[in-house]
């Protein structure tokens, strides 16, 4: 009894493996679910060591790659804009606040869109591993800060927060973009496998082992989206959309975002995905969070660089993989598709238009002009027909009999109905010693 219920009990598991969806046991695409903390050190030491607020909105506005290859192409157009101009234009673009804010940053946008892979797998990274993503931070600043080139200066200011360190500015409303070496500032890295990406804002210089401040930076308009902060104790990001009133009040209808975040427009941040613009998440889990359907999509690079549906009218089918393409007029009427070979249309030419004179002959009033179809011909002659696309290529030998049509081998001529064939003018056809035809002498 016992056998039998194991027995029994097997059963039912491979049924219901067989039933499960394919994707219910393993990770869709190939794609590893997560990253790994030599990933992390690696993804991260560029920007480690920017300030709590300036980091925070790349981080954000990472999950959003599409939108920040829009903007920075935007900010690019519109570089001559200024004041309420600016403020109002920027105002009417429909991307994500945290993106809007970067725009204060050009440079930082600009390396953002150059290195859109990696942008991309910092967005993915910050989705799926948060917490993770903020103790790589906090790593990476310790040992720039035990190599003494994390300090504080009279730009910036260094402080230790509960085991935590944090990045600001001295004055809220300058913020110097920082450059370094991660290969120099964090000292010997420790995987060596996995160096650091050296990814500097647009225009940056680096000087030596020390941290390059580079230009101030003055918030304006932009900055008035700057709504992200770090929870660093619990190790998550948060919004206030009352952040930053002072720099832009005017042109933000903050009322419009108070419902997205809990606790009257603040509160922990949320990822939107009405602004990943349908690019696939890394990990299924967090796919399924955002109601995208788990999938390994290999054009997710084609998709972040802008190749959108066509529409402009243009065709946005593949072309047919045997080199011939339909062809229309430009009343839209279908065309013969072209030949692929034209040299060997051109070589075949004249055999062709030899071989039909010859036919047309030999035998015009069977054949009924160049230009009847099979049917009419049998309809005729009861003889059959031969396919009009058929080359006939006259072979050297003794010529036909009087009233014989040219046939490709392998087809039979059927049987006239009489004994006689019609011929033009009236004649009938004679025997194997009648007078050769006219033109067999041409042969």
């Amino acid at each position: 009894m016992t056998t039998k219920t194991c027995i029994r009990t097997l059963v039912w598991l491979l049924i219901l493996l067989m039933a499960a969806p394919p994707g219910v046991f393993a990770q869709g695409g190939g794609v590893p679910p997560v990253f790994r903390q030599e990933q992390l050190d690696q993804m991260l030491a560029p920007i480690a060591l920017y300030p709590d607020s300036l980091l925070v909105q790349v981080l954000m506005a990472a999950t959003y790659p599409i939108e920040v290859v829009a903007a920075n192409r935007w900010a690019t157009a519109n570089r001559n804009l200024s004041g309420d101009q600016f403020a109002a234009a920027l105002d009417q673009q429909d991307w994500d606040p945290s993106v809007k804010s970067l725009v204060n940053f050009p440079s930082v946008l600009g390396m953002m869109d150059q290195r859109l892979d990696w942008t991309q797998r910092l967005g993915d990274a910050f989705l799926s591993q948060e917490d993770q993503v903020m103790a790589t931070v906090q790593k990476l600043r310790a040992a720039a800060q035990t190599q003494g080139t994390l300090q504080n200066t009279n730009q910036q200011r260094v402080v230790t927060q509960d085991q935590n360190i944090v990045i600001e500015p001295i004055n809220p409303q300058v913020v110097y973009v920082p450059a370094y070496d991660p290969m120099v500032v964090y000292g010997p890295w420790w995987y060596p496998a996995y160096p650091p990406y050296r990814y500097y804002p647009v225009g940056a210089v680096i000087t030596g082992a020390a941290i390059s401040l580079g230009l101030a930076i003055v918030v304006g308009a932009a900055w008035g989206y700057a709504w992200g902060g770090f929870d660093w104790g619990h190790h998550r990001a948060t919004v206030n959309i009352y952040q930053n009133t002072y720099v832009n009040n005017r042109y933000i209808n903050r009322n419009v975002y108070a419902s997205r975040y809990g606790g009257g427009g603040h509160g922990t941040w949320q990822h939107d995905p009405i602004h990943r613009k349908g690019v696939a998440y890394r990990d299924n889990n967090v796919a399924q969070r955002y109601g995208q359907a788990p999938k390994g999509n290999p054009d997710a690079r084609r998709d972040v660089r802008g190749h959108t549906p066509d529409t402009t009218g243009m065709s946005t089918q593949p072309r047919n993989k045997g080199g011939v393409q339909e062809r229309r007029d430009v009343s839209g009427v279908k065309r013969p598709p072209a030949q692929k070979d034209r040299s060997t249309t051109a070589r075949q030419a004249p055999q062709q238009q030899k071989a039909q004179t010859l036919q047309q002959q030999k035998a015009p009033a069977v054949l009924g002009g160049a230009g009847s179809s099979g049917r009419e011909v049998k309809a005729q002659s009861n003889r059959g027909s031969a396919s009009r696309k058929t080359v006939i290529t006259p072979k050297a030998g003794p010529a036909p009999r009087s009233g014989t049509v040219s046939r490709p081998s392998g087809v039979k001529a059927s049987k006239p109905s009489g004994a006689n064939v019609s011929r033009p003018g009236g004649e009938k056809a004679g025997k194997a010693s009648d007078k050769k035809p006219a033109d067999a002498g041409r042969r």
